[in-house]
């Protein structure tokens, strides 16, 4: 049984403020967010850094048996596309995940991401069709592209080019919040 209290954000370092600390992470962002607009959830932060979408997989259940949540906020895929795995296997792992997550009772927010141009242009469209494809699928919202206005503006960027900052970091909150916003319920 779902506790109708609990996020539990499950990503990779987009997610664990790597290189931050941690209260300057979108997702302790968001905790002071819930709490100060009084929606009275308590925020869950099972992200790791590295973490690829076959290691969250193995991850999950216990997650979900242990936290209970409302709502998983999932952020996972990056690390799979940086290490140039295949697609399919990205995309049978998240499809899995949400399944696991559905039968916990939870309601689940998909997060997209993109990879840098390097990739190559197949890879790149077909990795970032996973997202959006899911969604539709298994009817979820979906944040197309959790840097969106960050990614690409170094002064919201650490020096690797691939994590935002402190000042990135409220941005991809307003990327999430109007997505996630939607599954939540205030406290009454």
């Amino acid at each position: 049984m779902a506790s109708d209290r609990t996020i539990l954000v499950f990503g990779d370092s987009l997610s664990a403020a790597r290189g931050l600390r941690p209260e300057q992470g979108w997702v302790e962002l968001l905790a002071r967010r819930l709490h100060s607009q009084g929606y009275g959830y308590e925020v869950i932060n099972a992200s790791v850094s590295g973490e690829t979408s076959s290691g969250g997989l193995q991850r999950l259940p216990r997650a979900l048996e242990l936290h209970r949540p409302a709502v998983v906020v999932l952020e996972l895929g990056a690390n799979d596309g940086l290490r140039g795995l295949p697609v399919d296997d990205m995309r049978a792992n998240l499809t899995q995940m949400v399944r696991l997550s559905h039968a916990a009772g939870a309601r689940v927010l998909l997060v997209g991401i993109r990879l840098p141009p390097n990739y190559g242009q197949r890879y790149g469209e077909q990795f970032a069709a996973t997202f959006p494809g899911l969604a539709q699928v298994d009817h979820l919202p979906l944040v197309p592209f959790l840097l969106q206005d960050v990614a690409l503006d170094p002064k919201l960027m650490q020096e690797d080019g691939l994590h935002p900052n402190a000042a990135g970091e409220p941005v991809v909150l307003e990327n999430v919040w109007p997505h996630l916003k939607s599954l939540l319920n205030k406290n009454r």
